[in-house]
């Protein structure tokens, strides 16, 4: 893969971290000829325990730097800012395309919940995506009939962010958080967060549930996206990847390289996100 030399027309892809990372792994099996240029908030992750007027300006940073580098569709592939400032951001910036990671999801939940006959869905996310309650909202508008429990998971984003994936730290995170929705019989889990893929081997023991990427389905729903734009991308060989990020942390490019799902040693650059 070329990791830098990105042209104009990229996909922007923006988290508060390195989660959304997860989303850029299945946009590149989707659309591997894409450019794709990332941001991820790294200086100041997490988002989920800030004010929604804060969360709403970071949103709002991550995009402008993102138009700045000419992209011409946007993922935020971040839980909270899809739950707490999506809709601002699409008034805001009328002139392209801005997608959350809501709404394939909770499609995917539901169908499955009909399927099953078990309209038990549970949601977990930072605890502003879970006070917000859009993923409920969403699933309630697809099917009335489906029963929706969030949980809350403040310090998923903080491990992931730190290396603790599969190790006691995060088993019993897990469990302290996920106990009671196991005891509910759900018909599946979405993990509202794109850091929490990562923790999926531990999740699933806790909640024994089949579990729902939201920044996988997202990556499916920017796929059909990008074509009903009807803007093709490099059809031939591998398009760029771009990485940006507001600070570099110890063991940085070894975490980024576990939710890419291959070793990332360049064209990761620092920028100064409070410019934008």
């Amino acid at each position: 893969m070329k990791i830098n030399g990105a042209e104009a027309g990229a996909i922007g892809v923006f988290d508060s971290g390195l989660g959304g990372l997860s989303a850029v792994r299945e946009i590149l099996k989707i659309l591997p000829g894409e450019d794709i240029i990332y941001f991820g908030d790294t200086g100041r992750v997490p988002y989920g325990n800030r004010s929604y007027e804060i969360i709403k300006k970071y949103g709002r940073q991550s995009v402008n730097f993102l138009l700045s580098k000419n992209v011409r569709i946007i993922l935020a592939a971040c839980g909270t800012v899809s739950s707490v400032a999506l809709g601002d951001l699409r008034g805001e910036f009328p002139g392209v395309p801005i997608l959350g990671i809501i709404e394939g999801a909770c499609e995917k939940a539901v169908r499955l919940a009909a399927e099953s006959g078990n309209k038990k869905i549970g949601v977990i996310g930072t605890p502003a995506t879970s006070s917000k309650g859009a993923f409920g909202d969403y699933i309630r508008a697809l099917d009335n009939s489906c029963e929706v429990y969030g949980k809350a998971c403040p310090l998923f984003v903080p491990l992931v962010e730190n290396g603790h994936i599969r190790d006691a730290l995060a088993k019993n995170a897990a469990e302290l958080y996920l106990r009671e929705l196991r005891e509910l019989k759900l018909s599946s889990v979405i993990l509202g967060c794109t850091h929490y893929p990562m923790l999926a081997e531990v999740i699933g023991g806790a909640v024994q549930t089949e579990l729902i990427d939201a920044g996988a389905e997202a990556a499916r729903r920017l796929a059909m996206s990008n074509e009903q734009l009807a803007i093709s991308g490099r059809k031939e060989g591998r398009g760029s990847l771009e990485i940006f990020i507001s600070d570099e942390g110890m063991n940085f490019s070894e975490i980024a390289s576990d939710f890419l799902g291959f070793d990332i040693k360049s064209g990761i650059s620092k920028v100064d996100i409070e410019k934008y």
